[in-house]
């Protein structure tokens, strides 16, 4: 019988997550304190973090463990599934061979889980009683608020004003787990309220709704931290165990990737694919092919500048150096809102500034057409922005087809899109403009 689906054991889940920073091979330039531009040491992230988690942003270890309690709760849905996609091989003629390794399987319906999981764990450890953060579409506030769900924390959500309108089931999701919902810019914060002065219709950013989020938990007088679901080195670290669990499905479909696709808006997800594939080829194995893919409305990669930034619209957050389009780049209101960053996470910079990884720059339209072809072929509707990861993997099978080449194309799909149904409604109705 022909494999189609490539399911690891819950025995083969792996138990420590990779570290890429001790393998960069210019290192990784330090974060640097908003006030004093000097680098950032462990007791300026106190206010924020808890103290496990600022040990993972700091460290130098290859391989970090993960922690049993957590593990636990990776076993509810990983390992998640390596899928050849068969019948979109053959509805586009192609012979390249093409496998998505599926992040929908979540509760949440994306990888967020990954990392909201660990920091909702080590805050747990911390005593902290509740965690503030932001979220564009809402698949990293559904995934916290699940998180502080299983370990009895609270939860506060800033959600970008224009996803809390388009898309309200997922708040509604939110909710269910105990989370409160608040709409980015609000009256709640000082940077809140000085955006709603500058334009009382904003439809705010991810980087404003950061700034809220920060705010809240810094005037929580030590009762909150913050949570973030992309951009910083933990964050990746804890995606890692995507492309861990790739590798030995690769192994079980006795094949292995040419190229690599994710969609890249902070860079976590392109990265947990991505990284430890990397790392085979760190320790000598074949060279392979790196995409990172973002919208054309937001090309951070593709068109910022490399260079010192702060995370959030009101420089709360230390400063990174990054690809970014300025900390006050507001980007278009796409549908695809976990994609609506201004800046790219410093090691995904690092790693387009030296040449290891590609990066491309892809409009709205185009890629809900690529998500609807992949809906038709393989039955599951991608999330708005995991299609950017399929138009991309599609355009190399079309590629492959022109040369004749076949060539194995492993892309992340990061999420369903059973929330985002409004989309491709606007899709089918002709409203959706690049």
């Amino acid at each position: 019988m022909t494999a189609t689906k490539f399911v690891l054991p819950d025995s083969d889940i792996p138990t420590t997550w990779y570290n890429v920073v001790p393998d960069l091979p210019k290192g990784l330039p330090p974060m640097l304190h908003p006030g004093t531009r000097e680098p950032i040491t462990e007791a300026d992230l106190e206010p924020l973090f808890a103290a496990g988690l600022i040990a993972q942003e700091f460290s130098t270890e290859r391989d970090v463990d993960i922690p049993g309690p957590v593990l636990d709760i990776y076993r509810q849905w990983r390992p998640s599934p390596l899928v050849r996609a068969r019948r979109l091989e053959q509805t586009l003629g192609t012979p390249a061979r093409i496998y998505f390794k599926y992040e929908g399987v979540s509760p949440a319906g994306s990888h967020k889980p990954n990392t909201a999981v660990p920091q909702a764990y080590y805050s747990k450890q911390d005593g902290v009683t509740r965690l503030t953060t932001e979220t564009g579409a809402g698949q990293w506030g559904s995934s916290l608020s699940m998180a502080c769900a299983y370990f009895d924390l609270e939860c506060e959500v800033f959600m970008v004003r224009v996803s809390y309108d388009q898309k309200p089931y997922r708040r509604g999701l939110m909710e269910t787990f105990g989370a409160s919902v608040t709409a980015s810019p609000s009256t709640r914060t000082e940077a809140g309220r000085a955006a709603l002065a500058a334009d009382p219709d904003s439809t705010g950013s991810l980087g404003l709704a950061i700034s809220e989020a920060v705010e809240a938990a810094l005037h929580s007088g030590g009762a909150a931290k913050y949570a973030l679901g992309s951009v910083l080195n933990l964050v990746l670290m804890h995606q890692t165990i995507i492309g861990q669990e790739a590798l030995l499905q690769l192994d079980m479909a006795d094949d292995y990737p040419d190229i690599v696709i994710g969609a890249a808006g902070g860079g976590s997800n392109f990265a947990g694919l991505a990284l430890p594939i990397l790392r085979r080829q760190f320790d000598g194995g074949p060279t392979v092919r790196f995409v990172a893919v973002e919208p054309a409305s937001c090309p951070s990669l593709t068109e910022g500048s490399y260079d010192y930034d702060f995370g959030d619209t009101a420089g709360l957050t230390p400063l990174t150096k990054m690809h970014t389009l300025g900390h006050d780049f507001r980007p278009p209101a796409i549908h695809a809102g976990g994609l609506r960053y201004h800046g790219m996470a410093p090691i995904v910079s690092a790693l387009r500034d030296i040449g290891l990884i590609e990066a491309r720059a892809v409009p709205q339209t185009a890629c809900f057409e690529a998500g609807v072809l992949f809906a038709r072929s393989e039955g599951i509707v991608p999330a708005p922005e995991s299609t950017h990861a399929v138009r991309v993997a599609v355009d190399e099978a079309l590629r492959c087809r022109e040369t004749g080449e076949s060539k194995a194309i492993v892309f992340s799909l990061s999420g369903h899109g059973h929330f985002d149904m409004q989309a491709y409604i606007d899709y089918f109705a002709g409203k959706l403009t690049d």
